[in-house]
């Protein structure tokens, strides 16, 4: 799953609308901002291995620290305290908690069986990214949904307001297309930095256009 995750943060916004966008997506896409860290620093295990999926080239290895259910809960729950403690705000912490879980349904979803419970523990996939055509058109159909929510639950403050909101749309659906014509990456190295500037380039992005607009209906 890819731009499932950030289906499911803009739809979230019309539910804890006082949290900023860039924190949703955080939580949304936590797992994905920690484990290209944790591949870098050895910690778990990622290979290039072109038809291991019929939608994706990676043999995820070994990742139960960012995305075992047992260290999903862990960090969904450090998560969402640490915003309780700062904002205050119950709803956006409880929105906060579920989207960090949500990463790993999605994930089950689409992996194939090497999502873990915990280091050393079984693992689970339901194999979507097996059938490509089915997986563009849910994540596209969430994406357009969430996009949807999240357009009729804001509204423009200014300009950035409105155009770096349809920019990022724009981009994120053309990076999603662009990654499934194109060739594998040549290593792991590059894979990973490229997803950590990528997943937090989005982080930011969101952030910055969410400040210039405002929720309709809270």
């Amino acid at each position: 799953m890819f731009i499932g995750h950030y289906a499911v943060s803009l739809a979230a916004k019309k539910f804890a609308p006082e949290t900023s966008l860039g924190t949703l997506t955080a939580a949304s896409t936590l797992l994905d901002l920690l484990w290209p860290i944790f591949i870098l620093i050895g910690w778990e295990e990622v290979q290039i291995d072109p038809g291991n999926t019929r939608f994706t080239p990676l043999e995820f290895v070994s990742y139960p620290i960012s995305h075992g259910l047992v260290a999903v809960l862990a960090w969904a729950t450090l998560f969402a305290v640490l915003y309780q403690m700062n904002a205050h705000y119950w709803r956006g912490s409880l929105t906060i908690w579920l989207l960090v879980i949500s990463h790993w349904v999605l994930d089950l979803v689409t992996h194939g069986p090497d999502l873990p419970l915990y280091a050393g523990g079984p693992k689970y996939g339901l194999g979507l990214w097996n059938h490509p055509r089915a997986t563009i058109a849910v994540e596209m159909a969430m994406y357009l949904v969430g996009m949807w929510i999240y357009w009729s639950t804001t509204r423009a403050k200014d300009r950035i307001g409105e155009w770096a909101f349809w920019a990022f749309v724009i981009v994120l659906m053309l990076f999603y297309a662009y990654n499934i014509v194109a060739p594998p990456p040549p290593n792991v190295k590059t894979l990973v930095i490229a997803a950590i500037l990528f997943a937090w380039l989005l982080v930011i992005w969101t952030w910055w256009f969410d400040r210039h607009r405002t929720t309709t209906k809270s």
